[in-house]
């Protein structure tokens, strides 16, 4: 594959810890969107329509991430990571092994949610040293959409 150098004022070593730590981003996020496609299409009980209806806005805004992310990895001269292998192995959320119920989902979504940010909160000083503006606004972002997820599914476990 034939590159063009990238010369857009950030240091070779500093484009790539971020990619790096950008694809544990990614991989967390695809990670949960997958989880929350699944939980979308399988939970049953009282809640059903709420959590189906609920379930399918996160898992579109998700969707929607995943690419942000990995065109920012594409935009600092890296590849991004894109198999089922690589994700597993980057990401911190493990797939489920079984069927939970709807409770269970939720608290798994939640657990899910704040690893993602704490993802994203571990790269943001590395990005902040750097002086990548484009991947700290990403990284907000993130932060501020799962941060209000996680306290949507805290509430509906209260």
């Amino acid at each position: 594959m034939t590159t063009v150098a990238v010369d857009t004022g950030l240091e070779h070593d500093a484009r790539a810890e971020i990619a790096d730590g950008l694809s544990h981003l990614l991989a967390d996020t695809y990670t949960l969107y997958l989880r929350t496609h699944n939980y979308h299409w399988n939970v049953v009980g009282p809640m059903f329509q709420t959590l189906h209806e609920l379930f399918e806005r996160q898992y579109l805004e998700l969707a929607g991430a995943v690419d942000v992310i990995a065109e920012r990895i594409r935009a600092l001269g890296h590849l991004s990571p894109g198999s089922y292998h690589e994700f597993l192995v980057l990401t911190a959320i493990r797939e489920d092994r079984d069927h939970p119920e709807a409770l269970e989902m939720l608290r798994r979504l939640l657990r899910g949610h704040e690893t993602v940010v704490k993802t994203a909160r571990r790269l943001f000083p590395i990005a902040e040293k750097a002086g990548d503006q484009p991947t700290m606004d990403l990284l907000a972002r993130r932060m501020q959409l799962h941060e209000k997820t996680a306290w949507a599914l805290r509430s509906l476990l209260a």
